[in-house]
């Protein structure tokens, strides 16, 4: 069975801008016309080797001076589980003691983040550092930290990302600000819901400790959006991303914005969607002047199946993403008729 072709003439094109920076062009182009940005991915993680950390650390500084170049490209992003070992990470994360070749091992993740880092700082590029497993966040977290501390004294350039799934995000937010202000640097954030429940809930179970996610989509939806009011409320020290597909969350953003006289296309605030998802967000949000970027995935196709695999539990739900959206066309269908 041609599995990699199926899938690359399937979801892979439905979610995915292509297998190189140069297959992206085409879609950065037509997204371009409806003043949208884009948002380039090599969405490579989870490897093994050294050659295959050099490889993406390459292919990431490749995007920052594609942004560099491109107007139409606004940030650039990366995985650090692209950079090192998820084993390592862990154990970072979890503060337990490394052998010496884990320590040399670990000060090469760190010089690869801060070679990125700084280059985006050098081109004026922001970047994002994704969120990924709590099992392996506690060391993300601390070397965005670590970078923003660096980088950020005159404006954000680098933005970690918050996924508001933990019950614990929130309380981490308030802890960033107060960082950022005592430390004199601009907090940049990426905040978004999140896409690894399911993990998470399993590996929780199988090994008994307490769940990190929230009980219920609810406290979710209130955490995401009090994120959203805490950050528009201390604009003047955090700039952030909206990262989401759900229309109450992007509206009230819109209504925070005009509360605190906050222009639309404010460059400290962004509203970002995946490629392939809630167009409607996307269009009526650029429509309206506020900056849209659409998050643009690529890399070869067996490389980013983890990738589309998240996506395909997301979409398969009546209550996921497509769903509401096949609700909408619907409701939009018997509006008309």
């Amino acid at each position: 069975i041609p599995i990699k072709s199926l899938i690359k003439k399937t979801i892979f094109e439905q979610f995915c801008g292509g297998e190189s920076i140069e297959d992206c062009n085409k879609r950065i182009l037509e997204l371009s016309k409806f003043n949208i940005g884009t948002i380039l991915d090599y969405s490579v993680e989870g490897k093994e080797r050294e050659d295959d950390f050099n490889r993406v650390e390459q292919e990431t500084i490749r995007t920052i001076i594609k942004a560099k170049e491109n107007n139409n490209i606004p940030f650039a992003v990366f995985k650090i589980s692209g950079l090192g070992r998820n084993y390592l990470l862990e154990k970072v994360s979890s503060k337990k003691k490394l052998s010496f070749q884990e320590r040399e091992e670990y000060e090469k993740i760190k010089n690869r983040v801060k070679k990125i880092c700084k280059t985006a700082y050098d081109n004026s590029v922001r970047i994002f550092i994704d969120a990924e497993e709590s099992w392996i966040q506690n060391s993300i977290d601390d070397l965005a930290i670590s970078m923003m501390q660096v980088f950020n004294r005159d404006k954000a350039i680098i933005y970690n990302t918050l996924q508001m799934y933990r019950w614990d995000r929130f309380s981490y937010l308030k802890q960033c600000y107060a960082d950022a202000v005592n430390r004199n640097y601009f907090l940049g954030l990426k905040i978004v819901r999140g896409a690894y429940m399911h993990k998470e809930r399993l590996r929780a179970k199988k090994n008994g400790y307490t769940c990190p996610i929230q009980k219920d989509k609810f406290n979710c939806d209130k955490d995401y959006n009090l994120a959203l009011t805490y950050c528009i409320n201390n604009i003047d020290k955090i700039a952030f991303c909206i990262g989401t597909h759900n229309e109450y969350s992007s509206i009230l953003a819109t209504k925070l914005m005009s509360k605190n006289n906050i222009s639309n296309n404010d460059q400290r605030i962004y509203f970002s969607q995946l490629l392939g998802m809630s167009e409607h967000i996307s269009f009526n949000l650029s429509k309206q002047n506020y900056n849209v970027a659409k998050y643009m995935p690529y890399g070869p196709v067996k490389d980013v199946i983890p990738y589309l695999i998240r996506r395909a539990q997301e979409n398969t739900s009546i209550s996921g993403q497509t769903g509401r959206e096949l609700s909408l066309i619907i409701k939009e269908k018997n509006r008309r008729s």
